[in-house]
């Protein structure tokens, strides 16, 4: 792979690269723009990151943790374009100052395919399909697309989200650039090169990617499967690294607020990223502050920078086998003691204190009960759309859905379509409609 053609200002839904605009803003910087003013994007303000949505104490949810990773994505972006760009002079056609704004608009967008109530929404519509009233669609549907729905991941969702024409839309969705969009995709290949949840795109956006593949000139590689699948867009990494690094990080500060870690515990895994003698220096910078919370706001920027630089570090020295594509793992994977033992800390630490504990598993349990009885109302009502309940449910569908169409596997991506749009409010509110739970003011 080589950076001319991988950074490319070429849109989805339009036949030509964009023509040079009378503004300040690049390609890339409007990516930006399209997607944060969005109302997708502004919906992940009621879905749930991992903890529930707050009440007295403010915690992340999906669009706060984007922002962030956005944000660590746009230093890891403004460091590695520099450092390219001083490795690689003989490249002036390559713009590696648009790194930044490629990676950063990548990881804003980077989740808005997951569906409501966090990882438990995503594991509700695969059990319902794998395990549920579901499966009776399986004889009637595609065998590429009952992969689909029984291994549904919301990455792959957010290409679709991304790209997909939606009904009254224009062509190529978003109408994003190619690099941004390659950059979202962290695993570039369908459903059924797998056997567990985690892919880039749905069947039906198949050939789209391999467009957009295609015109950046990335690499396919063997899969060990008998298959062929792509390789990563270089980007991704460091789109991935962001998410990595915000996810571990910002779940032990949101732990701490809500009082599930102690102040010795949090203090301990925010300063596990240094070294000793690095602890004690950060821990004499502000000696007249007392304030625990600003001491573990202070321990957590320190360790977010920290990882942020190793990152950069990681991504340079490995820059010939990832454009090669043969580069394995991630890049938190290679960062160097003390740091990668304070991640790995960091990660068991919040798989078996924080993601088992009650906050988390009451979501859990609702949200499956919650998405369970929408899908089995909803595929019923697809299949049956002859019945009176049928016809009030449907209803409800936005037109943006195609619901109505001919052929009964678009009706189905359009009910996952429908779903995996809902915050976890109006969800909450449609589930409790349909059991009679809450009546309109009269």
């Amino acid at each position: 792979m080589n950076w001319p053609q991988l950074l490319s200002s070429h849109r989805l839904g339009k036949s030509s690269p964009s023509p040079l605009v009378k503004e300040q803003r690049t390609e890339f910087q409007r990516d930006f723009d399209r997607l944060i003013f969005s109302s997708a994007f502004r919906r992940m303000q009621n879905k749930t990151q991992v903890f529930p949505l707050p009440g007295s104490v403010f915690v992340h949810n999906r669009l706060t943790h984007s922002l962030e990773v956005s944000s660590v994505g746009r230093s890891l972006g403004t460091d590695v374009g520099r450092i390219l760009q001083e490795r690689h002079p003989e490249l002036p056609e390559a713009d590696f100052q648009s790194v930044s704004a490629i990676v950063s608009a990548a990881c804003l967008a980077h989740d808005m395919g997951n569906p409501p109530f966090g990882h438990s929404g995503e594991e509700a519509i695969r059990s319902f399909f794998r395990e549920g009233k579901g499966k009776e669609l399986q004889p009637l549907v595609p065998w590429n697309l009952w992969t689909d729905l029984i291994n549904f991941d919301g990455n792959a969702n957010t290409f679709r989200l991304l790209t997909h024409q939606f009904q009254g839309r224009r062509s190529g969705g978003f109408g994003l650039t190619y690099s941004t969009l390659a950059s979202v995709v962290k695993y570039p290949f369908p459903s059924y090169f797998v056997e567990r949840p985690k892919f880039g795109f749905f069947s039906a956006e198949e050939e789209i990617y391999m467009t957009i593949a295609r015109e950046l000139g990335i690499a396919q590689i063997a899969a060990g499967n008998g298959h062929e699948r792509w390789a990563r867009h270089p980007l991704v990494y460091l789109v991935e690294a962001a998410d990595d690094i915000c996810y571990e990080v910002m779940d032990i500060e949101d732990a701490y607020k809500l009082r599930l870690l102690s102040y010795e515990e949090a203090s301990q895994l925010m300063l596990g990223f240094h070294t000793e003698e690095r602890q004690e220096e950060l821990r004499s910078i502000y000696p007249d502050v007392v304030d625990r919370g600003e001491r573990i706001v202070y321990y957590r920027s320190s360790a977010i920078n920290a990882l942020e630089q190793a990152c950069v570090q990681a991504f340079v020295d490995h820059e010939e086998e990832i454009l090669a594509g043969t580069f394995e793992g991630a890049l938190v994977d290679c960062l160097p003691e003390p740091l990668l033992t304070g991640y790995r800390r960091c990660a068991k630490f919040s798989k078996t204190r924080i993601y088992k504990c009650k906050e988390v598993t009451d979501i859990d349990l609702s949200g499956f009960q919650i998405i369970y009885t929408l899908l089995e109302l909803m595929t019923d009502a697809i299949c049956h759309p002859e019945k009176s309940y049928s016809r009030l449910l449907l209803q409800q569908v936005s037109g943006q859905y195609d619901i109505q169409a001919p052929k009964l596997p678009d009706r189905v991506m359009a009910v996952i379509d429908y779903i995996s749009g809902m915050t976890d409010v109006f969800a909450l509110d449609l589930y409790r409609k349909i059991n009679g739970h809450q009546l309109p003011m009269v």
